[in-house]
């Protein structure tokens, strides 16, 4: 039996989030206060007190987010990971889990992400949305066809359900084509930009350079990574696939997949919200899934 815990990504956030982890737990004060400090702001307080527009700020979203998810972690006991993995911005909180990264390296490189990946999308304006009821390979063939104009496949978040990002005049072109193929709904997300994509390249570029100034220790367990769907305990591996993620698609469900096949029994989603739990059902209904929020 082998347990394995997930870490959600952006759009798992809601006011008040981590508040009763703060109440309820001294170390759990210890980190908050820490993040505040290392941040140069308080994201507890928005965390804890903020609207859902407060939230919405990428420079707030993703730190908020890996800050939950962490703190979680840290105060569960006996928290003897298997195996990790996490979607997007979750990647690095299961890296902190996993004792790869320390939690104020890991909270600078989500502030620096989250800080790039805005400059990038109000360079280049674009768009993501999700694709239901298609293969894999259709999606892909959809967004091939587009021709002048950036689309592609950003996340393959379970069978039948992949996110595209582009341009708005990509994703729209690519709309109309995977419609007439047979897709059951193509969904418009209300995200600033095309994420995991060519256009995210100006943040690839400056978050290179502080992923490879950071210090990353070897994981205490297999850490499943968005690039591959693979297991990577080598330094220089996560290195690599952690400075690709941001242009490449996010392979969950291959993640999940593989996590299974090497004889995960059991998954928890550790952080805000549950969809990650619902996309792990997709690819496997007899697993046992729950959370820790």
């Amino acid at each position: 039996m082998k347990h394995a815990y997930i870490f959600p990504g952006q759009g798992a956030q809601f006011p008040g989030m981590g508040k009763d982890l703060f109440d309820q737990n001294s170390r759990a004060q210890e980190l908050f206060h820490q993040a505040d400090e290392t941040l140069g702001f308080s994201i507890s307080k928005i965390m804890f007190e903020g609207s859902g527009d407060d939230l919405k700020q990428t420079k707030v979203t993703q730190p908020a987010i890996f800050v939950h998810s962490v703190v979680r972690a840290t105060v569960q006991e006996d928290f003897t990971p298997d195996m990790v993995a996490g979607h997007s911005l979750g990647e690095f909180s299961a890296l902190v889990a996993s004792q790869a990264l320390s939690f104020v390296d890991g909270l600078q490189l989500v502030l620096q992400r989250a800080e790039a990946m805005q400059q990038a999308c109000e360079q280049n304006p674009s768009t993501m949305a999700a694709v239901l009821g298609l293969e894999d390979a259709v999606v892909e063939d959809a967004c091939q066809s587009i021709e002048n104009e950036v689309v592609v496949p950003a996340n393959y978040n379970s069978p039948g359900q992949v996110v595209i990002s582009g341009t708005y005049q990509g994703i729209e072109l690519a709309t109309e084509v995977l419609k007439e193929a047979g897709a059951k709904r193509v969904i418009p997300l209300a995200v600033g930009g095309a994420f995991h994509s060519p256009l995210m390249e100006p943040a690839h570029s400056k978050l290179e350079q502080s992923i490879n100034q950071t210090n990353i220790n070897k994981p205490i367990c297999p850490i499943y990574q968005n690039v591959t769907g693979l297991p990577a305990v080598e330094i220089d591996v996560i290195k690599k696939n952690l400075i690709a993620q941001l242009m490449a698609p996010v392979r969950w469900t291959q993640s999940v997949s593989n996590m299974l096949n090497d004889g995960a029994t059991q998954f928890t989603e550790c952080g805000p919200g549950r969809v990650l739990q619902g996309l792990v059902k997709k690819v496997s209904r007899e697993v046992e899934v729950n959370g820790l929020s």
